[in-house]
């Protein structure tokens, strides 16, 4: 399960890169036809809005693959490996509950507007709208995984804490506090 989610979070890259060159020849060439012959493609700011939101959906989903969404680790860097475990589990199940109303908002979205044209592009409204379902399946199943990975053991105590505060702080190693000193050992006092 881990080799696929792997190829398939590769596969996922390749089609964000395609997306982003697809973006820049669309708006670059938009601006050129607009200054050079004064006239302009009308699809171009339509569809590379679709291509931006497809690509943020599907970079989100690499991201939490590859474990580097930010956020707030100073507590649980401090709490014994047990609790690393709890932690860890009931912050994923927040997250498959989060992603399980994700899931069901998007395909409700879907449903509405598949009938809903777009104004320039004439495709189907829900068309941009399943990007959100492709990015709620994948998630679950990256969440599911993760989740089997830290029930089953198959974590290190160093894998339990799976977000770190940022880049900065990830290269700061504070030193061990002396609590035998004496308080008025500190200069301050």
């Amino acid at each position: 399960m881990n080799r696929v989610l792997g190829a398939y979070c590769k596969a996922l890259e390749a089609l964000c890169g395609l997306l982003m060159a697809a973006m820049v020849v669309l708006v670059f060439g938009n601006v050129v036809m607009r200054y050079f012959f004064n006239s302009g493609w009308l699809i171009s700011e339509e569809i590379s809005r679709w291509m931006f939101v497809w690509m943020v959906f599907l970079g989100a989903t690499v991201v939490m693959r590859e474990r580097g969404h930010m956020g707030t680790d100073m507590v649980v860097v401090r709490l014994p490996v047990w609790a690393q475990r709890v932690c860890l589990v009931v912050g994923q199940l927040v997250m498959l509950y989060i992603t399980w109303l994700m899931l069901t908002g998007s395909w409700t979205q879907v449903l509405v507007n598949r009938e809903t044209l777009a104004p320039v592009s004439g495709l189907s409204v829900s068309l941009f709208y399943f990007a959100g379902m492709v990015f709620s399946v994948s998630t679950l199943l990256i969440l599911l995984q993760q989740m089997w990975q830290v029930v089953a053991g198959k974590l290190s105590s160093e894998e339990l804490v799976m977000v770190q505060e940022s880049e900065e702080m990830a290269r700061i190693v504070l030193p061990p506090t002396d609590d035998a000193q004496p308080p008025s050992a500190n200069p301050r006092q």
